[in-house]
């Protein structure tokens, strides 16, 4: 692990939402919703009035009744994180994409050119004036720590974690800020009178092990003591291609439920063949009104990009969570395919024929890449929502 602070975390700060102020100058210092019947994004002024994403649009209007509802504009966005990526490797070759929005970046090379506050400085600087939007920029040791600097520093800031003071820093923060503490995790840590960063270092790592799972526990303890050996990958082909799909808290059915997984098999299975990717693990993923989770998955014995194929898997899968789904109630599901490989590298499986949907699968990419996606749509989603989709770090 580095010896000092060298690792950027840098992010874009309300990136969708600061997208439209930059190009829509009137929006500036406006309260702004990014979304249609979901806060896809909202500006620090909207988020001073307690809106969070994901939420209602009705919900977030209650709380703040002056904000400025913006249709999602993903072209412009995805075009904004190319320039952004631009300067991020115009800065150093050592960058590690984490999504659209946000970058870890190692600038130890540079360490004889400039101190990584000053690159830090000059990155912001960059970005502003190349792209005109704001970015905080968290600079550590490590890149958990780093991460939690640039969430401490927004918006619009700068802040180093010296390797001398990194516990001084980290220990007094609440424990929603350690990676992997979501609302369950949180809730268990309060009922035993956990609140900080510094109390969860307290703990033996069995002690924690036993209450909150090996998994967890183990993760938890290395955390709470900046224990993060990883190093600034630069980028790769992911590892794997999903899309997922809030669907609020209103009463579901399962009618509604496949149609909107319809949708996401179509969007994902599109986005491999683009890329030129098959994958043979099908993964399902929910959250419940409880705010648990499950996941569930299958591998096939060939990787395939096939959108029938995929969305089979995908049915039969979500057939196997119904119980689950009819005890807890369904927010959000998602869908993702894994093991990817690239397609040119594939030996057709026996018989050495392709699919009549295979056929299919090309024709309508055709014609989606020509007139759109919702040029030719499914029976089963006509009349119904089909989400946003959302621009992806290119493969």
């Amino acid at each position: 692990m580095n010896g000092e602070a060298t690792i950027l975390h840098a992010d874009l700060d309300s990136f969708f939402a600061a997208v439209e102020q930059r190009d829509r100058p009137e929006l500036l210092g406006k309260p702004v919703l990014v979304g249609g019947w979901v806060v896809l994004a909202a500006s620090y002024e909207a988020k001073a009035h307690g809106v969070y994403t994901p939420m209602s649009v009705g919900a977030a209007r209650r709380l703040c009744p002056d904000a400025v509802v913006v249709e999602p504009r993903m072209s412009a966005y995805t075009e904004a994180s190319r320039d952004v990526y631009r300067v991020f490797d115009d800065t150093t070759p050592h960058v590690e994409g984490l999504s659209i929005d946000e970058a870890f970046l190692d600038v130890r090379c540079l360490r004889r050119t400039a101190a990584p506050r000053e690159i830090a400085a000059r990155l912001r600087a960059d970005v502003r004036a190349k792209v005109g939007l704001p970015i905080t920029v968290g600079i550590a040791r490590t890149k958990f720590l780093a991460k939690v600097a640039s969430g401490v520093a927004k918006p619009d800031g700068l802040l180093l974690v010296p390797p001398s003071k990194e516990l001084a820093f980290l220990h007094p923060l609440p424990v929603e800020r350690l990676w992997g503490v979501g609302a369950v995790t949180a809730r268990r840590l309060h009922e035993l009178g956990v609140t900080t960063v510094g109390e969860v270092a307290e703990f033996a790592e069995n002690d924690l092990v036993s209450v909150l799972g090996r998994a967890s526990g183990r993760h938890l303890y290395a955390l709470a003591r900046n224990h993060d050996p990883r190093p600034v990958r630069r980028r790769r082909h992911r590892g794997s291609i999903g899309a997922q799909s809030a669907l609020g808290r209103r009463p579901k059915s399962l009618e509604d439920v496949s149609a909107r997984l319809v949708g996401l098999v179509e969007r994902v299975t599109r986005r491999m063949r683009v890329a030129g990717r098959s994958g043979r693990t099908v993964v399902l993923r929910l959250r419940f009104d409880d705010f648990s989770r499950a996941t569930r998955s299958h591998t096939l014995l060939h990787p395939t990009a096939n959108t029938g194929v995929i969305l089979a898997t995908a049915t039969a899968l979500l057939e196997g969570a119904v119980p689950l789904i009819e005890e807890r109630g369904i927010t959000l599901v998602g869908v993702a395919v894994a093991n990817l490989a690239d397609e040119t590298g594939l030996q057709l499986a026996l018989p050495f024929d392709r699919r009549d949907s295979d056929a299919l699968d090309a024709a309508l990419d055709e014609v989606w890449q020509r007139f759109g996606s919702r040029a030719v749509t499914r029976a089963v989603l006509i009349g119904k929502r089909r989400g946003v989709e959302m621009p992806l770090l290119p493969d």
